[in-house]
């Protein structure tokens, strides 16, 4: 019976982003944005099969006989349930694809076929292939003279199998490299019409290979496996930030876990990319999909004008708790403030750094920092404070994967301008969210704590939901101090009051409170656990929820991705309810719950409930101690747990239905989109000077212009790119001087 409320994590993976799968197939989004989910759901499973997959390969070759402690499978049986679900999916993925372009045709959008060209565009194309591709392209044949070269990750690639009279040989032709991917044909009207850079050097393998009969060919895009151990493979001769280097250098080279065709090829040929490439069978895929669907933005770009295409525009706008004519830190001073992403602007947090970085009172700022902007505005905040002779403190997680090599140069950029730059302690990634700025004032030291649940990145906080707390308690700040302490000389925090903080001080004290929550029940109380999570893997955290579950315990979850507790199982898990919000924006926010009514004790956390974030990470948990503040993140659960547009709710089989549309509609990203423009607090009006007697009025020797205080107009409109921009209008009144 209990083996029936654990999932596989990797399954589970698989059904969110089949969740993600089935925004690109809902006509109730605009199309574009289908496309662009389906662009999502193609470099989600990229870099899924890049790390998960890539693990539990190396896992198999190391002892296969390891079983997951949850679905009890080995490695192997992982692969290869993955493999059957990836195959089974890509029937969906094409048939979406294929619905999403024949709905664009009557919009003038149109990837067109080599097949269904004009003779105008066949004109243009074989140009354009002889000026523009042909001068560059590299193509090899494989021989004995000739090795099978090494084929970059994601690239695209031609493989063709060639005669001549000297026999059968393979050729390939790389297609990623030098090259637009996007060509667009020539059009006199506003209609889009393109092919693949890919799709035309295909079109022209019989001229890239004048010598050889091409008796048949496809494209390949090769995924490699991108998991390295830093820990393992650590040179003790290299700084941590040289190691990084070269590690990153060396996954561009580890082994293929997976490849891609554009169609089915004969059994001679597919064994010999499949021996070159050192891949079964089973990790063979062919797709009637573009390989790589990353394309899409430059289709984007092209259709700007376009608006019905896309989501209406949206702007993160002030929020109502924040006074623009006076200095944040000032007003943390006397309240805590919260901001909620991207529903709220991430500026006023921004602004409170760059004043830190100028006032004289403050002495130090530290700070976590995981992934941050291209352009990042926190960085710059932090160079100008340490210039301006601030003692600014950073640790940057090099090991942030896929963003280390980023990070390397933001390290390097923050030690340059004089801040102290560390890393993370030996085996743990510092994942948790964390700011302080410490002053020194006539009343003695105070302190500014900022805990988030997401990253310091203005990007991505116009696009994920996020959480923003900024406080000035003493006892937290004390805290806080205490993590930066222990980080500063390789140790952890052993113990805290307020924060929880991973990995000695935030899973027993979830279990506590679970403990607590069961206790009450079996009491004859009401039990209650809530939680706004990215993923559920841990299992000693999930064997407790089945304990409170069968406790009497309420529980409810809103889990975006991965959930190995299945929930709903009669006798195990029926007190439990676990929803998905898959939607415009990507739900990234953690929130811990525990209590009924006014019991209620909530925190929000950088922290996942998955055994890598609860144990193996530098993770902070912190309280809401202010009751607006704790209303609002309570209002925000219960309006996602209400959604029923956008929420999936998992069933009793472990699988997601779309919840039943009932009225009133309930869209939880819109609602609180709606609320955030609602309540943007209107400019307080400046105070008037005392009106002057009419015969000083009329002394007055120069015309004077009068501007009354702006009034916003309605929602910000975005541009294309994302970003937005106000509107105001502005009446001048003039009074003129008496003849």
């Amino acid at each position: 019976m209990k083996n029936r409320v654990y999932d596989n994590r990797e399954l589970s993976w698989l059904k969110f982003n089949e969740r993600v799968l089935e925004e690109a197939r809902d006509e109730r989004n605009p199309l574009l944005e289908r496309l662009l989910f389906q662009s999502i759901y193609g470099s989600n499973l990229d870099e899924f099969f890049m790390v998960r997959v890539g693990s539990l390969y190396d896992a198999s070759l190391v002892d296969d006989s390891n079983k997951d402690n949850k679905s009890k499978m080995k490695p192997s049986e992982q692969l290869s349930a993955i493999f059957a679900r990836v195959r089974e999916l890509i029937a969906v993925e094409d048939e979406s694809f294929k619905a999403i372009h024949k709905a664009l045709e009557p919009k003038n959008i149109m990837h067109k076929s080599m097949k269904n060209l004009t003779i105008q565009d066949l004109e243009f194309l074989e140009a354009y292939y002889a000026y523009e591709i042909k001068p560059f392209l590299n193509a090899i044949i494989i021989d004995k003279r000739h090795p099978f070269p090494f084929l970059a990750n994601k690239s695209i690639y031609v493989a063709a199998k060639l005669t001549s009279k000297s026999g059968i040989t393979v050729g390939l032709i790389g297609c990623s490299e030098k090259f637009d991917r996007v060509i667009f044909l020539p059009r006199q009207d506003d209609t889009i019409a393109y092919v693949l850079v890919e799709e035309l050097i295909y079109h022209f393998t019989d001229k890239i290979f004048p010598g050889y009969k091409v008796e048949e060919k496809t494209l390949i895009r090769v995924t490699r496996n991108a998991d390295i151990d830093v820990d393992e493979s650590f040179d003790r001769e290299l700084d941590f930030r040289q190691n990084m280097s070269v590690l990153i250098n060396k996954r561009k080279r580890l082994c293929p876990v997976r490849l891609q065709l554009s169609r089915q090829i004969s059994e001679p040929l597919l064994k010999e990319l499949c021996t070159r490439l050192e891949l079964s069978k089973k990790q063979v895929f062919v797709e009637k999909t573009p390989l790589d669907l990353s394309y899409v933005f430059t289709v984007f770009d092209k259709a700007e004008s376009r608006k019905e295409l896309f989501f209406e525009p949206q702007s993160p706008q002030l929020s109502r708790m924040i006074d623009e004519s006076r200095p944040m830190i000032e007003q943390v001073d006397e309240r805590n403030l919260f901001l909620s992403y991207p529903y709220e602007s991430i500026q006023p947090f921004i602004r409170m750094l760059n004043e830190a970085a100028k006032d004289d009172s403050v002495v130090s700022i530290k700070m976590t920092l995981y992934r941050v902007a291209k352009h990042s505005k926190v960085v710059k905040a932090l160079c100008a404070a340490a210039e301006n002779g601030k003692e600014v403190v950073v640790l940057v997680e090099l090991r942030a994967r896929f963003d280390e090599e980023n990070n390397i140069g933001w390290s390097k950029q923050l030690e340059e301008a004089g801040c102290r730059v560390m890393y993370g302690p030996k085996g743990l990634k510092v994942h948790s969210k964390l700011c302080l700025i410490t002053r020194k004032t006539a009343d003695g030291v105070k302190y500014t704590t900022q805990i988030g649940t997401g990253n310091y990145n203005e990007k991505t906080a116009g696009l994920y939901t996020d959480l923003c707390l900024m406080t000035s308690n003493e006892q937290i700040a004390r805290e806080a101090e205490e993590v930066f302490r222990t980080l500063s000389i390789g140790e952890l925090v052993e113990d805290s009051r307020l924060l929880l903080v991973a990995p000695h001080c935030l899973q027993n004290r979830v279990l506590e409170m679970m403990d607590n929550e069961i206790a009450i029940a079996k009491a004859g109380g009401e039990g209650y656990v809530g939680a706004k999570l990215n993923s559920l893997t841990d299992k000693v955290i999930i064997d407790k929820l089945i304990e409170c579950s069968q406790a009497g315990v309420k529980v409810e979850m809103m889990i975006r991705g991965i959930s190995c507790l299945v929930a709903g199982v009669a006798g195990v898990t029926e007190n439990i309810r676990i929803r998905s919000i898959v939607g415009r924006y990507l739900e990234h926010a953690r929130i811990y719950i525990f209590g009924s009514g006014v019991r209620k004790n909530v925190y929000i956390s950088s922290a996942d409930y998955m055994t890598r974030n609860t144990t193996r990470r530098v993770e902070v948990a912190a309280p809401v101690l202010d009751e607006d503040i704790k209303k609002r993140i309570l209002d925000l659960f219960d309006t996602q747990m209400n959604d029923n547009v956008k929420a999936r709710d998992m069933q009793p089989d472990g699988t997601y239905l779309m919840s039943k549309h009932t009225e009133p509609a309930v869209d939880a990203q819109g609602r609180l989109f709606a609320e955030a423009y609602a309540n943007v607090p209107k400019p307080k009006p400046k105070p008037q000077p005392a009106p002057e007697p009419v015969a000083l009025q009329e002394e007055k020797s120069a015309p004077e212009e009068v501007q009354p205080e702006p009034k916003p107009e309605g929602p910000v409109k975005k541009k294309a790119c994302g970003q937005g921009s106000s509107r105001y209008s502005v009446v001048k009144v003039k009074v003129k001087k008496k003849k």
